[in-house]
């Protein structure tokens, strides 16, 4: 057996103090954001009615990094710092020479990278003024780390879970409701944005956002949290890749490749972008659905990031903003568009995306699972997949590679979909061609080319 350390663990003192913002580092001049009412350039006028204006200096910031409030540091001692594994048993399995690092989100109160964000915005919130949150869940990881939050700043919560995750995941709702959220299954009768939807019974991040946004922005009192995509969110993930370059110092090692899953791009940019800031010949590998290929397939234009377009446009790959994908079980990973950070280092070559059908990532979790023991959440066996298919490479290369990718969180919740993939009843649906053309139908009018 092998006598070299599983855990890498840092003490609550090196919880970092600052977060990393990317902003200044990305290729390209930045595009702004536009307003859906003029399709000019947005301000923060366009986002006040939503978010307080901490959150949106810390949107349009470029400064390289934004301190940490204390209160925010004083909550992620709950949980962090998150514990950085070696694989040893995964290697073996895989009878590879690459040496392979998971960081660990899974150990947060929500069980997810998703708390990272939530408290900072909860916190913010509460300091602002406000009495209330709601936002849109996939998964359920987002709606659970905002209730989780929302609870220990006195904040009421209202989550829109997306329809089929309602129903696959019901203990999500419950762990939602324990830490005093109200939760509704997405699309609902509580908006006009749900029931223009109907139709759409099995529902999508999209339109629950468009519910959410709408609740926010029609009542006082009330602002909205978005679990992904903007700048502010990607920001408050960035703990975790600070945090896996001090980890990987203790381990005495360097990754030649970082990879994490993408869906709306904070869990993938919360372990990258501090890579990225360092420095170096790093290869970044983002892993998303075959079902919903934003990265891969995506058309780079201006869309907006909800439904019905009540957001501001963002420059992004996206499948076009009325596109409901399938009810996968990687509910966290079925949105229309990504983070536009995430989409420019793509477009320039930085990010390089790979998409993956459901059956081959549940046999990729079970192979994680029965050789590391923890059971990965639909939305992380993406990246598996992607490190299962770098560690065989390496081993046909006959080559050491190092190995780092991010398991954003625990799949306890996720055992329905565990008894599809077991049973054989799973299925593998694919975007086609003709929802790619469709795609590109719906893009916004009046909206600037980006081709």
């Amino acid at each position: 057996m092998s006598a070299e350390p599983t855990k890498f663990l840092l003490p609550e003192d090196r919880i970092p103090t600052h977060w990393v913002n990317l902003l200044t580092d990305l290729p390209g001049d930045p595009l702004p954001p536009l307003s859906p009412q003029t399709m000019e350039p947005a301000g923060p006028g366009d986002l006040t009615a939503i978010f307080p204006m901490a959150l949106i200096e810390q949107e349009v910031s470029t400064a390289p990094e934004v301190e940490i409030p204390e209160a925010v540091r004083d909550a992620y001692r709950l949980w962090r710092p998150t514990p950085l594994y070696r694989a040893h048993r995964l290697e073996r399995a895989l009878e590879t020479p690459a040496r392979i690092y998971y960081k660990y989100e899974g150990v947060s109160p929500a069980g997810s990278h998703k708390p990272n964000t939530a408290v900072a915005q909860a916190w913010a919130n509460a300091q602002a003024g406000i009495g209330k949150l709601t936002t849109e869940t996939g998964a359920g990881q987002w709606g659970s780390a905002l209730a989780f939050a929302c609870r220990l700043f006195g904040l009421e919560c209202e989550v829109f879970m997306v329809g089929s995750s309602y129903d696959q995941k019901p203990y999500r709702r419950s762990m939602m409701e324990t830490w005093g959220a109200t939760v509704h299954r997405s699309p609902s009768e509580e908006t006009q944005s749900g029931r223009a939807n109907a139709a759409h019974p099995t529902g999508s991040l999209g339109i629950a956002i468009s519910e959410a946004v709408e609740v926010a922005a029609t009542t006082d009192g009330v602002n909205y949290a978005l679990g992904s995509v903007l700048n502010h969110v990607l920001l408050h993930q960035t703990v975790i890749g600070q945090e896996s370059i001090a980890q990987m110092e203790l381990a005495g090692d360097e990754p030649d490749v970082v990879i994490g899953c993408v869906g709306g791009g904070s869990n993938f940019a919360g372990l990258a972008f501090p890579w990225l800031r360092r420095g170096g010949n790093v290869r970044l590998v983002a892993a998303e659905p075959a079902a919903c290929p934003t990265l891969t397939r995506g058309i780079y234009a201006y869309d907006f990031g909800d439904t019905a377009g009540l957001t501001p446009l963002m420059p992004m790959y996206t499948l076009g903003h009325d596109f409901v994908p399938p009810p996968v079980h990687a509910g966290g990973l079925r949105y229309h568009g990504d983070a536009p950070s995430v989409c420019a280092l793509v477009r320039a070559g930085r990010v390089e995306a790979r998409a993956y059908r459901q059956n081959e990532t549940f046999d990729a979790a079970l192979r994680f699972a029965r050789s590391e023991g923890i059971i990965p959440a639909p939305e992380p066996a993406h990246a598996i997949r992607a490190v299962i298919e770098e560690a065989d490479a390496a081993r046909e290369a006959g080559e050491p590679r190092v190995i780092l990718f991010g398991l954003c969180g625990h799949g306890n919740f996720d055992l329905a979909a565990y008894d599809a993939y077991l049973s054989g009843s799973l299925e593998d649906p694919e975007f086609g061609e003709d929802e790619l053309r469709a795609a590109l139908d719906r893009l916004p009018e009046g909206a600037p080319s980006l081709a």
